[in-house]
Formats: C-alpha cells, sequence, structure tokens
C-alpha cells in the first residue's frame, strides 16, 4: 500500500510540477489549489540553511511547497517522502509553541 501511494505521489508530482525548479505544468489560466508555503529556512533534508549553498531547488509535494539546499537533497527525499513529512510537520509543531 505505501508503495502504491508513493508510486501515486510520484506520478502526481511529475504530472504537475517540475521537481527541480517547482514550475507546474499547468495550462495558463487553469485554477490550482493553493500550495502551503514551505516554513522553515532550511533544507528538510541536510539541514542546511536555504540559500548558502546557491539557489534553492523548489518543487510542491501534494499541496506542501519544499524547498531544499540542492538537487541531491531532492534524490533523497524521493526515496521517503513520508519520512521528511512528518519531518516538516514536528517542526511546524515545534514552532508553534
Amino acid at each position: 500500500m505505501k508503495k502504491t501511494l508513493l508510486i501515486i505521489a510520484t506520478l502526481a508530482l511529475l504530472a504537475g510540477t517540475n521537481h527541480l525548479t517547482g514550475q507546474t505544468n499547468a495550462p495558463a489560466g487553469s485554477t490550482n489549489s493553493p500550495v502551503k508555503p514551505y516554513p522553515l529556512k532550511y533544507c528538510l533534508v541536510s539541514g542546511e540553511k536555504i540559500g548558502e549553498m546557491g539557489k534553492p531547488v523548489v518543487t510542491n509535494y501534494m499541496g506542501q511547497e519544499i524547498k531544499f539546499c540542492c538537487p541531491d537533497c531532492v534524490k533523497d527525499f524521493k526515496k521517503d517522502p513520508d519520512k521528511f513529512l512528518k519531518k516538516l510537520a514536528e517542526a511546524e509543531k515545534k514552532a508553534k509553541k
């Protein structure tokens, strides 16, 4: 089941967003659901400050904007996105306290 969801999410990601630039492939003027902005100032995968290694890689994963410090972190994220989304949720909860 987990692999099936990962495959579906990956296909949706590739169909709707360029995973390296974060640009959508939707036609101009189409209405997309709003994307939840990325709340952290650091890369979810490496912990590096966003922008220290050059222009960040920005993508949309299931309605959540994700910013990475480099393309290698995108590859690591894709291996286990649930792990990193859980880490993001925990960081958001901690920030609200």
